[in-house]
């Protein structure tokens, strides 16, 4: 054997024996760390020389799948075990696969849209943590390789944005990550190149939620029908082009599709009438990440966590305003209970290291009601108070006008003759009774003056013209001239005793005395006009003794000359006062 076969047989016996000792491994892309319940990961079955038909094996059970590499959507804990590939009778080695019931540090989520969009299209993703994204870097997956993007940080909305497309590839798993440390969740994209699309949502469903699929065709044109499929069963009919699972269940995993009519009519007027279907699209619900729990009685809350590991034990709390679902932040507080100070939403989750708890639900905390009743007890009293002060100024203005028109009723009456009796100080003690004319200077008519109390039961009458002229030149002239007509006179107070008037021819005019005087009579004596007074009540007999009185002045008003007054008064020494 010459040295050239010798040399072409050693080449052959080389490459026979490295292909013998070349076995196929089981790699995890992308790389992470720790895998995360709802992540999309690859398994890649390779080995030098290319990919070769591939046989699956997971917990050493045979899979019908039989490509090179495997894509996991929204992985959860039963995706868990050791999965290995065979490839031309070689074995690979074991790859164990851990799902952690964890949410990632950071998420992240597309500004629009769902996981499915034409070709050529990209659409921004929104990455969001708690704590700075300065040092956080995001890539994307598309095939077997990986590329780096770029991001833009906004700072003051604690968020960083980046742009996803898809290129040329069908799929694409987008991530961002800090130091191979904390990492975001990953959002996976499809692409299509049909006019129809199903649109489902690019993060996983989670079982209990709402979960809508859209029905989408490029362009925008106006929807006339849309039929939606499960599984290629015809599940329902829906003009808006929107079909929504209200609580999602295990039941609802599959794939769906749909089928549109529609016309491009905002463009023409006349377009015509099309229809297409849409690619097929899995839908798999999940149940997510361990939920912390809060409950809450007023201002006081709780936070706990029943499906988290053991190690969960620092609690996060969270505040978001009522009208700002954007505004969520951060609370200081560490504990798994605290007190509510500021109305909104309050929710709470675990760290446990590797990985947050979910969410918990949403609790709402508004102000109690006793906050406020201080305040409003204040504006009650001040309004309460306002209105008596305004009762009370309304009545005293009320008061004085009455007041007013009633002097000046008085005023009136004392000028005209009428007669009105006076609020007396002591009804027991004094009574009043009217002067007709009065001429002294500072005493207006129809004056009042006060009888003393022995005279009560008295009788009383009016002297005439010319009648009462002062008991003496020298005492009355003066004093009587001030007096003014009509004036009266009590009678002595002893019921037994009869009075008369004596006319000014029969009166004895004594020295001293004036015309018309009286004169205590026998009880036997016939010319004169007995008054009997008896045991009448205090308010009959003041009645009848000024409704008599009345008459008489009137009548003797009336045959009084005209111009003739009367100048006499009462004397001092019957105890009367000049008003």
């Amino acid at each position: 054997m010459d040295m050239r076969s010798m040399l072409i047989l050693a080449v052959l016996l080389a490459l026979i024996r490295e292909d013998k000792g070349q076995t196929p491994t089981v790699s995890l892309l992308p790389k992470f760390p720790q895998v995360y319940i709802g992540d999309d990961v690859t398994l890649i079955c390779n080995r030098k020389g290319g990919s070769k038909p591939t046989t699956w094996f997971i917990n050493d059970k045979q899979q019908s799948h039989q490509d090179y590499s495997m894509f996991l959507t929204a992985v959860t804990p039963q995706n868990n075990g050791v999965y290995k590939c065979r490839q031309d009778g070689q074995m690979s080695e074991p790859h164990t696969l851990t799902v952690l019931e964890l949410e990632p540090h950071a998420q992240l989520s597309p500004s629009v849209g769902g996981a499915v969009m034409t070709k050529g299209d990209g659409r921004n993703l929104v990455l969001q943590a708690e704590d700075e994204l300065k040092n956080w870097t995001c890539s994307v997956l598309r095939g077997g390789s990986r590329f780096g993007l770029g991001v833009n940080l906004d700072e003051q909305m604690k968020r960083a944005v980046i742009f996803a497309e898809l290129k040329e590839a069908e799929r694409a798993t987008f991530w961002c990550q800090k130091k191979e440390i904390h990492r975001s969740n990953t959002v996976t994209l499809k692409m299509t190149e049909l006019m129809v699309m199903l649109v489902p949502p690019a993060v996983p469903a989670l079982q209990g939620e709402s979960v809508a699929l859209r029905c989408v065709v490029w362009g925008g044109p106006k929807l006339e029908n849309v039929v939606f499929y499960k599984n290629n069963t015809k599940i329902m009919n829906s003009p808006e082009g929107t079909y929504t699972i209200t609580k999602a269940t295990q039941d609802d995993n599959g794939n769906y599709s749909c089928h549109a009519t529609y016309r491009f009519s905002h463009t023409s007027a006349g377009a015509a009438q099309k229809e297409g279907d849409s690619d097929a699209q899995e839908l798999k619900v999940i149940g997510g990440p361990a939920a912390a729990v809060i409950s809450g009685s007023t201002k006081s809350l709780q936070c706990s966590c029943p499906r988290c590991p053991d190690n969960c034990t620092p609690c996060h709390w969270y505040h978001t305003l009522f009208n700002d679902p954007h505004s969520r932040r951060r609370l200081p507080e560490n504990d798994r209970s605290i007190t509510a100070e500021e109305e909104g939403l309050y929710s709470c989750r675990f760290d446990c290291g590797k990985g947050l708890s979910r969410f918990s639900d949403s609790y709402s905390y508004h102000a109690q009601p006793e906050s406020n009743v201080m305040p409003i007890m204040v504006a009650a009293i001040l309004i309460v108070l306002g209105l008596l002060i305004v009762l009370l100024i309304a009545l005293k203005r009320r008061r004085g006008e009455s007041n007013v028109q009633t002097t000046k009723q008085d005023k009136d009456k004392t000028t005209g003759g009428e007669y009105e009796q006076i609020q007396l100080k002591n009804k027991d003690q004094e009574v009043y009774h009217t002067l007709g004319e009065s001429t002294g200077k500072d005493q207006a008519e129809g004056g009042y003056e006060p009888l003393q109390k022995k005279q009560e039961e008295g009788v009383y009458h009016t002297l005439g013209p010319g009648e009462g002229q002062g008991e003496g030149q020298g005492e009355g002239q003066g004093e009587g001239q001030g007096e003014g007509q009509g004036g009266y006179e009590a009678l002595k107070s002893v019921k037994a005793e009869v009075y008369q008037t004596l006319s000014s021819a029969d009166a004895k005019k004594p020295e001293g005395e004036a015309e018309g005087g009286y004169e205590q009579l026998p009880q036997k004596n016939k010319d004169y006009e007995a008054v009997t007074v008896e045991n009448m009540s205090k308010s009959n007999s003041r009645t009848r003794i000024r409704r008599f009185i009345t008459r008489w002045a009137r009548a003797r008003a009336r045959t009084r000359p005209r111009g003739v007054t009367n100048p006499y008064k009462r004397s001092r020494r019957r105890g009367c006062t000049t008003h």
